[in-house]
């Protein structure tokens, strides 16, 4: 991008990218037997083998069948999408023809099928898609249906693949990602267990506040027609600021009962709408940070980047601290009579308590990161430039350290 300026959006800009057709709400997964249709008569759905199993798929299935869909399910999504999903995947299925590709679990599942979409339409190497703005055409139409509430990955046009080769999980970014439609259900969410809810939730709120508090670029016409983030701005705030205010109320509910549906909506749109914030805001260092840990220490996604979100936070607070006021009025923890700097501390312990409410833990140690990692971590998380170049203050490995220790540590207080 060519503006260095890393706080305002100048130009006023505002940047969105969605699914063409967006349903959302309690039961309306029942509506795909008659949204598939228009695409063909051949669907491949990809899946995981618990959801694969689950009655409510194989339901969801049969009616898709009952209206005269041909259903092909693919199974053996794995966590953390290993590369050797995808290439099994496009083994399976060369040469096999499909109208349709459909999505059904959460955000591994979702990556998966956005990648597999375009290699049974266009053949080819996973590695050759790697990076931002590479894939060269449109995939097959592609229909998500999350089931967890917090990735955002049904809005968004990236994929992360681990590749094992390397080490390190790599991301797969184009706006031919985007999926051709998506329902979101959040009954799908009730059967979640206490863990994955917490996770996927801590993902969310995570989204929100590095997409609210991310870089501003300033692009150029030619910068936006090169690559995929145009930084915070008028649209991904929009996005943003809805996605707070819902998760300020339903966190405390959700937590209080998992079975409330409408705590469980709430969170879900919450997650939806933070995936139309970074889908052109992008994420920042928590995310950065967290893919060596993850690798690491083999802890969930979700609890990495909401347990470095405090030390992130802090750490970019002389830069965002407007926007960290805002936030606090959005959570409704502003300090009456209180200075800028007084309503920023205070969203980042709202964001906190919120953190701590849905049972996130606050420190990197209790993901098993110890002070032995920090080098490698540090190494790993600088070179994820799409991540760090988002970061709203100039980040270097020796900042990657102090986070780091400090998130070890458990040492949350401010930064001089």
């Amino acid at each position: 991008m060519s503006a260095p300026v890393r706080t305002t959006n100048d130009l006023r800009l505002g940047l969105l990218r969605q699914p063409g057709t967006v349903l959302f709400g309690p039961g309306q997964r029942h509506h795909l037997a008659r949204l598939l249709p228009a695409y063909g008569g051949r669907a491949l759905f990809c899946t995981d083998e618990r959801m694969a199993a689950d009655p409510v798929y194989r339901e969801l299935v049969a009616g898709v069948e009952d209206a005269g869909t041909k259903v092909t399910t693919y199974a053996k999504v794995e966590p953390d999408l290993p590369r050797q999903n995808l290439e099994a995947v496009a083994r399976a299925h060369d040469g096999d023809q499909f109208d349709v590709v459909v999505a059904v679990g959460g955000g591994s599942v979702l990556d998966f099928a956005k990648v597999a979409a375009i290699l049974l339409a266009q053949g080819g190497d996973v590695a050759a898609l790697y990076g931002e703005n590479v894939v060269p055409a449109a995939g097959l139409p592609l229909v998500t249906l999350p089931t967890t509430g917090g990735t955002g990955a049904e809005a968004t046009c990236i994929s992360v693949v681990y590749d094992d080769g390397r080490g390190m999980k790599v991301g797969i970014a184009s706006a031919w990602l985007e999926a051709s439609a998506t329902v979101i259900d959040p009954e799908f969410t009730l059967t979640c267990p206490p863990s994955l809810t917490t996770a996927t939730a801590a993902d969310a709120l995570t989204h929100l506040v590095e997409a609210f508090t991310a870089r501003a670029k300033n692009p150029t016409s030619a910068d936006l027609e090169a690559h995929l983030y145009a930084g915070k701005n008028l649209l991904a705030d929009t996005w943003a600021r809805q996605g707070l205010r819902l998760v300020r109320d339903a966190f405390p509910r959700l937590a209080a009962d998992p079975a409330d549906l409408g705590a469980r909506s709430d969170t879900m749109l919450a997650a939806f709408s933070a995936g139309l914030a970074i889908n052109t805001a992008g994420t920042a260092a928590a995310h950065a940070i967290q893919s060596p840990i993850g690798a690491l220490t083999h802890s969930a996604h979700g609890l990495g980047v909401g347990a470095l979100l405090p030390y992130v936070l802090r750490f970019n607070l002389p830069t965002r601290t407007e926007e960290l006021a805002e936030v606090a009025d959005l959570l409704g923890v502003t300090p009456a009579g209180g200075s800028t700097e007084a309503a920023a501390h205070a969203a980042v312990e709202g964001i906190e308590s919120l953190l701590a409410t849905i049972g996130c833990p606050l420190d990197l140690a209790a993901l098993g990161l110890r002070p032995e990692h920090v080098a490698q971590v540090a190494d790993q998380a600088m070179l994820a430039t799409r991540l760090t170049a988002n970061n709203p203050r100039e980040l270097d490995r020796a900042d990657v350290v102090r986070i780091l220790e400090r998130g070890i540590a458990g040492d949350r207080s401010w930064w001089a």
